[in-house]
């Protein structure tokens, strides 16, 4: 699959906000040490629970359509509640959150993705739907493994990265407008960076 295709088949497209692309590569000495690898870093992708030792500034923590804590891998419709450093959200009652939109798998001769997208969401529980997290629910962000060959790459795709300043308290407002700059200038970078580094190493 050609990384053109493979942008717009598995990462939505850019059109409004700011946008950030991470990644890591990793070569192995042989099919079977790459393919080895590419199993070990989709187990930790999916493993949401374990992201905050590598991210190492954010907790993370998988949650069910019912609200409560999952300890498994993670599913379509599944929530993220993220820690992030400083005040949380009055809408989300203290976290940020993200649901989980789409999970791909792909496998062919010498070729392996896959591939997690998630978008701003409300709390799972919340009546009114407002979206808890400091970017628009017009967001996303793509994680990827991939395997090519003897070469494994992690990715960290972010679309349509809009402070979210329209939806939830006074508060909120002007709370996802500080954080949501911070992240538009670069400074969710380096967390995404020791992310996708973690999830490569052995």
């Amino acid at each position: 699959m050609e990384k053109d295709q493979l942008n717009h088949d598995i990462v939505p497209a850019q059109y409004m906000g700011s946008s950030m692309d991470v990644s890591e590569e990793w070569i192995g000495a042989s099919t079977d040490e790459a393919t080895k690898r590419f199993n070990e870093a989709s187990a930790k992708l999916l493993t949401v629970n374990e992201w905050g030792n590598y991210a190492g500034i954010s907790a993370f923590q998988l949650i069910d359509i019912h609200g409560i804590k999952a300890d498994r891998e993670a599913q379509e419709g599944d929530f993220i509640r993220i820690d992030i450093p400083g005040p949380g959200t009055q809408a989300g009652h203290g976290y940020d959150w993200v649901v989980i939109i789409d999970i791909k798998n792909i496998n062919e001769y010498d070729h392996q993705l896959l591939a997690l997208t998630v978008r701003p969401s409300a709390h799972p529980l919340a009546q009114n739907g407002d979206t808890a997290h400091f970017l628009k629910d017009a967001a996303t962000s793509t994680f990827l493994i991939k395997r090519d060959g003897l070469r494994v790459t992690a990715e960290e795709h972010g679309r349509n990265e809009v402070p979210n300043t329209t939806e939830g308290s006074l508060y909120d407002k002007g709370r996802n407008f500080v954080v949501g700059m911070a992240a538009k200038l670069g400074l969710s970078y380096p967390q995404w960076k020791s992310l996708v580094k973690g999830l490569l190493k052995n």
